[in-house]
C-alpha cells in the first residue's frame, strides 16, 4: 500500500484546557492530509514514545480501541482502492470513508419509486417499474438485496431467466433499462456506491431487436386522409381518420398527447405541449389542415378531441378512457387499411412513422427529424424536434402532401 495511515498528537491546535487532538495523518503522494478524531487529550495523558494514551488517561481503554478501529477502517477503504486500481488521494479517500452510504434494499426503493410514480400521476410509468418488480420477484424469489448484490454474474443470470421465461429482445431490453434506472436512482440517493454499478460492463444497448417498419408511403397516408366516411357509419370512423392526418401533419403527435390538447396548447400558430412520456416541451408550427380538423371538433369540451372532456378527472379515469378510445379507432383504422388493401397494418403510431419517413424520404436532413420512431429512438427523436427552427420546420411540412 503507497498511502501511510497513522495517529498523531496534533501540538499545533490547542483547546482552553491545554488539551491537544487526536489527528489520523494520511499521506499519499507526498502529500498529507489530516482528519480529527474529535477527541483531546491532555499532554499529561498521552505517551509521546509509545504515541498512545497513558494510562491514567481518562478513557483510555475506549480512546485506543477508537484509534485501532479508524487506522483500519482508513487502512482496509485504502488497500480496497487499490485493488480495485482506483486512483485516490488523502482528501479523496477521507471523503469515501466519512460519507455514510444510507441503507435501503431494492424492494423498498422499487416500492418507494413505484408510489411516487403515481403520487406524479405518471401512471404507466408506474405500471412499467411494478411490471419490472414483478418479475425480479419471480426470478430473486425475493428483493431483500441491495443494489451493491447486483452484479454482471447477477445480471447475466436474470437475463438467462428471462429468455427461458420465453420474452422476447424488446421486452428483455425494457426491464433491463427499467432495472438500469433505479441502480441510477440508488446511486443518486446515496444507496449504493458508484463504484459498484455493474452496466459500465454489462451493456444493455445490445437487447434490442428492430421491429418491422410501420411507415406507409405518402400517397398511401393521402389515400386514408381523403377518404370520406358515408354519414351514416360510426362517428369514430371519421374520429380515427382525422387523428391519424393531425398525428401524421403535426410532427407526429402520439394518441395519449392528442387526447390532452386543449385550447391552451394553441399559442401564435403553434402546437406547444409538453411530452406526457418523455416531458420534453415540444413547439409546431401548425399545418394548415391540422388547424381545420381542431376547427371541426370544437366545442364547449375544454379538450380540443371528443375524447377526454371535464368528467375525467383523476389520471386513472384519463388513462382508462384514453385505452378505451384507442382501441375504437384503431380497430376503425385497420378496417379502412383493408379497404384500401394497404401493405401494413393501419394504426395511430403509423401515422408517426410515416411522418418521420415521408420527411427524410423528400430529402429532409437526419439531423433535424429521426425516422426511427420506435421506443429506442424517441427521446433523440424529441431532441431533434426540438432543436428545429421554425422557418426550416415550417418549409420541410410543405413535403407532407
Amino acid at each position: 500500500m503507497n498511502a501511510s495511515i497513522s495517529i498523531i498528537y496534533y501540538k499545533f491546535r490547542t483547546n482552553k484546557s491545554g488539551a491537544h487532538p487526536l489527528m489520523l495523518r494520511i499521506i499519499k503522494n507526498r502529500k498529507t492530509n489530516y482528519q480529527s478524531l474529535g477527541i483531546y487529550i491532555h499532554p499529561d495523558h498521552w505517551d509521546f514514545k509509545k504515541n498512545k494514551p497513558k494510562k491514567n488517561c481518562p478513557n483510555g481503554i475506549a480512546i485506543q480501541r477508537l484509534i485501532t478501529e479508524k487506522i483500519k477502517e482508513y487502512t482496509d477503504k485504502a488497500i480496497d482502492l487499490e485493488i480495485e486500481k482506483k486512483d485516490f488521494t488523502g482528501k479523496t479517500l477521507i471523503d469515501k470513508v466519512n460519507t455514510p452510504v444510507k441503507r435501503m434494499n431494492v424492494n423498498d426503493l422499487f416500492l418507494q419509486e413505484i408510489a411516487q410514480l403515481k403520487k406524479e400521476g405518471r401512471i404507466r410509468y408506474a405500471e412499467c417499474h411494478d411490471y419490472v418488480y414483478k418479475s425480479l420477484l419471480k426470478f430473486n424469489k425475493h428483493l431483500d438485496i441491495y443494489f451493491s448484490e447486483i452484479d454482471v454474474q447477477w445480471l447475466r443470470r436474470y437475463e438467462t431467466w428471462l429468455r427461458g421465461e420465453g420474452n422476447s429482445e424488446n421486452t428483455i431490453g425494457i426491464k433491463f433499462r427499467t432495472l438500469r434506472t433505479m441502480y441510477n436512482i440508488a446511486i443518486r440517493e446515496g444507496y449504493v456506491k458508484a463504484e459498484f454499478y455493474p452496466f459500465k460492463d454489462y451493456k444493455v444497448s445490445k437487447l434490442h431487436e428492430n421491429t418491422p417498419k410501420r411507415a406507409i408511403v405518402k400517397d398511401n397516408v393521402i389515400k386514408v386522409m381523403n377518404h370520406k366516411e358515408p354519414v351514416s357509419n360510426s362517428s369514430y370512423n371519421q374520429l380515427a381518420i382525422d387523428l391519424f392526418t393531425f398525428s401524421y401533419l403535426m410532427g407526429g403527435i402520439n394518441f395519449t398527447d392528442m387526447a390532452r390538447l386543449t385550447g391552451e396548447n394553441i399559442m401564435d400558430e403553434q402546437l406547444v405541449y409538453r411530452r406526457k412520456k418523455t416531458r420534453k416541451l415540444i413547439h409546431l408550427p401548425i399545418h394548415p389542415k391540422a388547424m381545420e380538423i381542431m376547427n371541426k371538433y370544437k366545442s364547449d369540451n375544454p379538450y380540443i378531441f371528443p375524447i377526454l372532456s371535464s368528467f375525467h378527472k383523476t389520471e386513472q379515469q384519463k388513462l382508462n378512457r384514453i385505452h378505451k378510445v384507442i382501441g375504437k379507432v384503431n380497430a376503425c383504422l385497420k378496417t379502412l387499411g383493408n379497404e384500401l388493401e394497404l401493405d401494413k397494418k393501419l394504426t395511430t403510431y403509423v401515422a408517426r412513422h410515416s411522418y418521420a419517413t415521408t420527411l427524410k424520404r423528400a430529402g429532409v436532413s437526419t439531423s433535424l427529424i429521426c425516422d426511427a420512431l420506435g421506443h429506442s429512438s424517441e427521446r433523440v427523436t424529441q431532441i431533434y424536434l426540438d432543436s428545429f427552427e421554425n422557418t426550416q420546420l415550417k418549409a420541410a411540412m410543405k413535403n407532407l402532401l
